[in-house]
């Protein structure tokens, strides 16, 4: 059974698992929060307002340009100077109403920056997963302070509100929304607007505060961009919606009109491009003026910047500069984790600038106080190296008398305090990221072991392996129990040790440790000739991630790397002995070649890669729509593939039984319907066939996803497991030659030679079938692409292992032995680490090619409804997963393969012993390979993590490589569990019985 080997691969996913877990739990930390609150009696620490109450406004994915009288050039049609209200105040009211460009920290999600917005301080990196499940609030905040003065606070729109704030709205008047709902484009903007007008024409004061917050734009530019009529339509919708808001106003209300990030050329948002960090802001007062008509301020005060590609500079902020701003306009605290500093215009009221001076003086020391309290906390010490300056500048204030120098100092401190506590929002625990180093590097020699000594063992490494199983369970248990001494003993000195991470560290090292012992005996079967064998590939690969240009570009060295990969096999099929093997190698080499550039044609583009990238995955960069060209090809493509799929079985005959219903039926109507979603959703999401055909295009598309991915999952597979293998066994009555008049049966099974590959590789082609919907139009192709790559590598390694027979054969000195049954298949032909590289490599080809980076823009959100019209947990983050890491699922389920392909299974139960032991050994091959570069981008990582580039580039590359390990063990598990099980099992039972006499 092939679970005497799969027991090997669940060992090593699970100590692939411990180490991503504790390497983890040191890299990606969250900052620690101060649950104190700002409390003070009088105006003590605030000011006497400017307004009574305040209505602000939030249109999800805001940019500045959006807002800009002078947006970069050439101005879009859809997305600049359409919002105009706040441009047109601001010329024509300069002292009432303020336009600000606003820098949002990243992670650039919805919740991180409602965190910041409200309480004036940073996120970390790993909360960017919360987004999706959310997360309370334990800070202070401008919104609790709100609370605590007994305010009334209306809210109506994104839910993520009440999720981050469940207890402060007013019951009757708090109207959440679906905010991830991305194919809606108008419900939340109604219901916002359907509740803000009755509100703002309430005179009976029955609110202090509105929160109002419009999805509609942040929607339309994941679905269709901001290039597009639709982003016209929805934002001259907001600008009637404020011009409505104006008219309805009081004097004693302030205006706030915001953007909680920005989003990039297509739409997206999520990391910390210039696009995606750039958020507007307007600040409008319709009764007193906030800033005095004759003030002077000094330009040190007026930071500016120039939008990329406009030509005017405009005013730039800090977006937490909003929280002590809007909490002193309106005579609150500031928030007591605030970083951000009070925005000079809105504060100078008299020409001298009186009310500016105490609001500043208020921001340091509330800063002062802040950072005091943080250094006292267990965390203080990581302020060790930047506290001796900033308590010099603190210093100053007191020591000058000049205005303007004051002015100057505390504006240094407050901005030099955001600095240094910039530097440390991610806080590294070094003694869990050594952990977790000491079993990726354990695990990695474990597994390296494993994969020389299965080969060394050949037949007998069944035995081999129920022995180390009674091991390594033994010595796991041993290990927690001495994970258990150790936590005892060293808690208090090693930081952040839980009782859980010293079992976890204690099992699977000990675990790796009594593997390595066991294996020792492979060792001295690993020769010059096999070290050869290992490709220099994935030397060069796993180096890339010590330099951020090569990680940058990794998807151009994957594609080199992937070719140059089989370079060794088009040299075999130079001097291969015959014409017939030298044709097939080096013309399935040229169709993987071909393959491999054609899928390399599909490309999206990280922000450093510009201006040197273009896109081509989407219609543009800023279009994300499928290609004309692609367009065409889908249907065509979905129709071929089953085809040519077929064509390679019928070299082998093995075109029969499971293949004949599969590859005809099953397999087309799945990929038809899964290129029928993409289209019918193109169509939607275009509206290329007028609004009033909305409802009816996502019922329709819906149905394709879920008859495509049911048909697949269920009726497929279920055809698979009952009827696996494809073969055809006719009987037929032949003359007895050596018994006269006497006939004798004689049977002939078609598909006899593939009889181990090709149920398999229909069990795979179920798989491709069920990802197919999940992957954009174009992606699909790309998946075709790679699908024929992955054949057409199969039939080299074949012709190959044939090639490598014949000088066994030759080699003996027994030449005659070649014309005997199965002469070229000589049992000791091992499978070798440089056939499964360019499989791995393959992997990361098609993850690049379908529209994926190393980036979190890169996500693919709209594969979320692939099954549903609407946000549904926990279909719709799983169909994204599916999406992200499909890719190297698929390659990596392709990987027994090669133990497989073309493989005879006669004798028994010898074959079925060599085709599991190649299965699994193979399947080790891929995990290795991968576990390397998590091995690599993990190390690079810790040594450069306080590199600048560390969070935009490394932090980013080493989560892929966790999550690809994760897919790629999974994979393998699926694969030699469930279809080299099932395989094994059919196969041995048919033929135990004719083993050659």
């Amino acid at each position: 059974m092939a679970s005497k080997g799969l027991s090997l691969l669940f060992w090593v996913f699970f100590v692939h698992l411990a180490g991503i877990y504790l390497y983890t739990r040191g890299f990606l930390l969250t900052r620690l929060a101060l649950s104190d609150i700002n409390r003070c009696e009088g105006d003590q620490c605030t000011l006497t307002p400017t307004h009574k109450r305040a209505v602000v406004l939030i249109i999800d994915a805001l940019r500045y340009d959006f807002l800009s009288p002078h947006p970069p050039e050439p101005a879009s049609p859809y997305h600049h100077n359409v919002i105009v209200l706040p441009q047109e105040l601001t010329s024509a009211r300069p002292t009432h109403s303020f336009l600000y460009e606003m820098f949002s920290d990243p992670p650039t999600t919805t919740l991180q920056r409602l965190k910041g917005i409200t309480t004036g301080s940073l996120p970390t990196f790993i909360d960017m997963g919360s987004n999706f499940g959310g997360s309370s609030i334990n800070e202070d905040s401008f919104i609790g302070q709100l609370q605590l003065a007994g305010k009334k606070i209306a809210f109506m729109g994104d839910d993520t509100w009440t999720t981050v704030f469940p207890d402060t709205f007013a019951p009757n008047m708090t109207f959440p929304y679906d905010s991830f709902n991305v194919e809606d484009l108008h419900t939340v903007d109604e219901g916002v607007i359907e509740h803000l007008f009755p509100l703002l024409k309430d005179k009976t004061g029955s609110w202090d505060f509105i929160i109002g917050h419009f999805l509609g734009v942040d929607h339309v530019g994941h679905r269709v961009g901001p290039d597009h009529p639709t982003m016209q339509v929805k934002q001259k919708q907001m600008d009637d919606v404020l011009r409505r808001v104006v008219d309805l106003l009081d004097d004693d209300t302030l205006l706030v009109l915001l953007g909680d990030h920005g989003m990039d050329r297509k739409g997206d948002h999520g990391g910390d491009g210039d696009y995606e960090t750039s958020a507007a802001l307007w600040i409008y007062s319709k009764g007193p003026q906030l800033l005095h008509p004759k003030a002077a301020i000094p330009s040190h005060l007026l930071t500016t910047r120039v939008f990329p590609g406009a030509t005017v500079k405009n005013r730039h902020i800090q977006q937490i500069d909003l929280a002590p701003t809007l909490s002193l306009l309106l005579g609150l605290p500031i928030p007591f984790n605030n970083l951000g500093t009070v925005v000079p215009e809105l504060f100078w009221h008299d020409k001298a600038g009186r009310d500016y001076t105490r609001a500043l003086r208020l921001n340091a020391q509330q800063i002062k106080g802040y950072l005091d309290t943080y250094r006292a906390s267990a965390s203080g010490g990581e302020l060790d190296s930047a506290w001796d300056e900033l308590e010099r500048i603190f210093n100053i204030n007191a020591s000058v008398k000049d205005q303007d120098a004051q002015w100057r100092a505390m504006t240094t401190y407050t901005r030099q305090a955001l600095s240094a506590c910039r530097a440390l929002w991610a806080q590294f625990n070094v003694s869990l990221m050594a952990l977790g180093l000491v079993l990726l590097v354990t695990g990695t020699v474990a597994t390296t072991l494993l994969y020389f000594n299965i080969n060394a063992l050949q037949e007998k490494w069944e035995d081999w392996n129920a022995e180390v199983r009674r091991w390594y369970v033994t010595s796991g248990i041993s290990g927690a129990l001495l994970g258990f001494v150790a936590y005892a003993l060293l808690s208090r000195y090693v930081k952040g040790l839980g009782l859980f991470e010293a079992l976890l560290f204690g099992s699977a090292l000990a675990s790796s440790l009594v593997v390595i012992a066991s294996a020792r005996s492979s060792i001295s079967s690993i020769s010059i000739r096999s070290l050869r064998s290992i490709p220099l590939p994935l030397i060069l690969h796993a180096l890339v991630f010590a330099s951020n240009s090569f990680t940058v570009w990794e998807d151009h060295v994957v594609t080199y790397l992937l070719i140059s990969s089989i370079a060794p096999t088009v040299l075999v099929g130079f001097t291969a002995p015959t014409s017939r093997l030298r044709y097939r190698i080096l013309g399935f080499s040229a169709l993987f070649t071909a393959c491999v550039r054609l899928m390399a044609a599909s490309t999206v583009c990280r922000e450093e890669q510009q201006p040197f990238c273009h896109v081509t995955f989407f219609a543009s960069s800023s279009l994300p729509s499928p290609p004309l060209p692609v367009l065409a090809l889908s249907v065509p493509v979905a129709l071929a593939l089953p085809w040519v799929l077929k064509g390679f079985l019928r070299i082998s005959k093995s075109d029969k039984g499971a293949a004949a219903l599969v590859l005809p039926w099953i397999l087309p109507g799945t990929l038809l319907l899964g290129s029928a979603f993409w289209i019918i959703e193109h169509l939607d999401s275009s509206e290329a066939l007028g609004s009033e055909w909305t409802g009816t295009l996502r019922f329709l598309r819906t149905l394709c996803g879920r008859l495509a991915m049911g048909g697949a999952a269920f009726m497929g597979y279920a055809l698979w497991w009952l009827v696996p293998l494809c073969l055809k066994i006719t009987t037929q009555a032949k003359p007895n030659p050596t018994a006269q008049g006497k006939t004798k049966r004689e049977v002939t099974v078609l598909g006899f030679a593939n009889a181990y590959g090709a149920p398999y590789l229909i069990f795979w082609a179920l798989f491709l079938g069920l990802l197919y919907p999940a992957i954009q139009m174009t992606g699909q192709i790309v998946l075709a692409l790679a699908a024929i790559a992955v054949l057409a590598h199969l039939e080299v390694i074949d012709s190959v292992r044939d090639v490598r027979g014949l000088e066994a054969v030759f080699a003996s000195g027994n030449p005659s032995a070649i014309l005997e049954p199965d002469g070229l298949r000589t049992p000791n032909l091992p499978l070798r680490f440089s056939e499964i590289t360019p499989l791995a490599l393959l992997a990361m080809h098609a993850f690049f090619s379908t529209g994926h980076q190393a980036a979190i823009p890169s996500i693919q959100w709209k594969t979320a409804f692939v099954l549903t019209p609407t946000l549904t947990y926990p279909i719709s983050p799983l169909l994204v997963v599916l999406n992200t890491l499909g890719p190297h699922f698929l390659i990596a389920l392709a990987t027994p393969l090669l133990a497989l392909w073309n493989v005879a299974p006669l004798p028994q139960p010898a074959a079925d012993v060599s085709v599991r032991a190649n299965a699994v050994r193979a399947s080790l091959g891929v995990m290795l390979y991968h576990a390397t570069l998590l091995l690599s981008s993990a190390v690079c990582a810790a040594w450069l993590r306080r590199h600048l580039m560390v969070w935009k580039i490394f932090a980013p590359r080493f989560m892929l490589s966790a999550l690809t390990v994760v897919a790629v063990d999974l994979a393998v598990l699926f694969g030699v569990g469930v279809g080299v099980g099932r395989v094994s099992e059919r196969v041995s039972k048919l033929f135990a019985a004719m083993n050659p006499q």
